[in-house]
């Protein structure tokens, strides 16, 4: 029975670049996940300006994703957890973060500008890992670039060989559909949001092709499929979840096209839970006992209750209500009432979990990113690390009477990652750094509207955050004697030296060779 659950379980994430459509692919999964009946028509879902996934006014007005959504439905006989990350790379963290939470990826680019820089950075971390990567070639339905040239372009810039499972004929207003070289069926576009296009099955070296899309497409079409089989190799499975080879499927996600096809396919490839990686040993989904990290903090998701969420991704075992947990890091055993899963906004409460879900745990400030919680065993998850930030500013209290607000939102948001807090060691000020300067914005904009606490921000010219170590003790202290004004502690009291230009930190380098400088906090 366990393993008949772990087996039918599908954790992945979505990855793109903002213009790709990727809101579009997730709402459209969201659909077949149950909210709608598959043939026919869609029924009272007009399509939002803002995604299903985004909770956050600022994500409302914005039209972007500012933190990555944890939703899940049910498909076929597959129970399928889908982590919509943030596109903008302002954001990069919380995705590099939540890829390690997850057993596969779901690429989306944009048919018309192929490969984005954030899409490519996102792919590191996906080869770091293995991890099995799908991808769709989406906005089919407007003028796109060669599909041959597209497929070229994938395996340069992603550093992978890919293999067209479905293949589109024409784009833009001509845009025919698409075949299905997976299935063997032919799948004509009928441009409309609420409409599932219909499948036809066709045997393409007869004439019925020509009846479909005329003669010169069929023939086009053939020559193509012809083509792919002769410089493609077959689709094998176990190179895909190698993480060696990416399967590429075309289509329109804001149309309802070709996601059907999309998603039955990736149910019945897509790996189930995979061992996760601990310090101490490797965890085998099918262990009878439960483990689990904390990958992802969230507060505010409910305005009325101010409540906090910690997202825990099982990693073996069966997590079930009111039983009582090992909690780590402070050695303390919880008991959770309330464990939650997610579709979107809705929530709702579950008493049992398996390998491979996601499930919401209310959070009073217990958590902290990269907790383990086991049945006793003392076990470390690894993989969650933060980044060294690029950009700083001084944060200021402009409210004096709401300093005790300012000051738990602060903490709250940087529980959850939205960004680093430092404390400078020379002047007591406290210093936010963070990737990008979206998430500045977002920081103000939070703490006014969730903790009624105002700040102002006072820019600093910094170069690099970096995390310092020594073995030698005296060269440490020599060190810190002479960065004095260029010393911080991080939350956790780990010096932290900022380095004011690039040449400074090389020179700091140089000068003491017995000091390691780390760029990302695991060390």
């Amino acid at each position: 029975m366990a393993n008949q659950e772990i087996e039918r379980r599908r954790t992945f994430a979505i990855i793109a670049h903002p213009d790709a459509g990727k809101t579009s692919l997730t709402e459209k999964l969201l659909l077949f996940g149950g909210q709608i009946q598959v043939a026919g028509a869609v029924k009272s879902n007009k399509i939002k300006k803002t995604a299903t996934s985004d909770w956050m006014d600022i994500e409302k007005q914005r039209g972007i994703s500012v933190t990555t959504s944890v939703m899940e439905f049910d498909y076929r006989d597959y129970k399928v957890n889908i982590l919509d990350t943030p596109g903008h790379q302002d954001f990069a963290e919380d995705t590099y973060r939540t890829l390690t939470a997850v057993d596969s990826v779901i690429i989306v680019v944009d048919g018309a500008k192929g490969v984005e820089t954030q899409t490519r950075k996102l792919m590191e971390v996906c080869r770091m890992r293995n991890t099995p990567v799908i991808i769709f070639v989406n906005k089919m339905d407007r003028e796109a670039k060669d599909p041959f040239d597209l497929l070229d372009e994938l395996e340069e810039e992603l550093v992978i060989n890919v293999r067209p499972l479905t293949w589109p004929i024409e784009s833009g207003p001509r845009f025919k559909g698409v075949y299905n070289i997976y299935e063997k069926k032919l799948n004509l576009f009928q441009p409309s949001k609420q409409v599932v296009t219909e499948k036809v099955e066709v045997d393409i070296h007869t004439e019925e092709l020509d009846n479909h899309i005329g003669a010169p497409l069929a023939e086009k079409l053939r020559n193509d499929l012809e083509l792919i089989e002769g410089v493609y190799p077959e689709f094998d499975v176990n190179e895909y979840l190698k993480g060696e080879l990416a399967p590429v499927f075309f289509g329109s996600a804001l149309n309802n096209f070709g996601v059907q096809e999309l998603l039955d396919c990736f149910v019945e490839i897509a790996p189930s839970p995979r061992p996760v990686q601990a310090e101490e040993r490797v965890v085998m989904p099918d262990e009878p006992k439960f483990t689990g990290f904390i990958f992802k903090i969230t507060a505010n998701i409910d305005p009325n209750h101010r409540s906090c969420v910690a997202f825990c991704k099982v990693c073996s075992g069966k997590f079930t209500r009111n039983t009582p947990y090992l909690h780590v890091r402070q050695g303390k055993t919880m008991r959770f009432s309330s464990p939650t899963q997610f579709m979107a906004q809705r929530k709702t409460t579950v008493d049992e979990a398996w390998a491979g879900d996601i499930i919401g745990l209310p959070d009073n400030g217990t958590f902290k990113i990269g907790d383990t919680l086991t049945e006793g065993e003392q076990l470390h998850f690894k993989g969650l690390p933060s980044f060294s930030p690029e950009m700083f500013k001084y944060i200021e209290n402009a409210d004096p009477m709401k300093t005790k607000q300012l000051n738990k939102g602060i903490d709250q948001l940087m529980d959850e990652g939205v960004a680093q807090l430092f404390i400078n060691q020379f002047n007591g000020r406290k210093l936010i750094g963070t990737v990008g300067q979206l998430q500045f914005e977002v920081i103000q904009y939070r703490l006014e509207n969730e903790y009624n606490a105002k700040c102002r921000w006072e820019p600093v010219s910094l170069y690099k955050a970096c995390w310092i170590e020594s073995d030698d003790m005296d060269e440490l202290e020599a060190f810190k004697k002479r960065k004095f004004q260029y010393m911080a502690k991080d939350r956790e009291g780990r010096d932290v030296f900022l380095a004011d230009s690039g040449y400074v930190l090389q020179m700091a380098q140089n000068d003491f060779k017995h000091i390691k400088f780390h760029f990302t906090s695991e060390f």
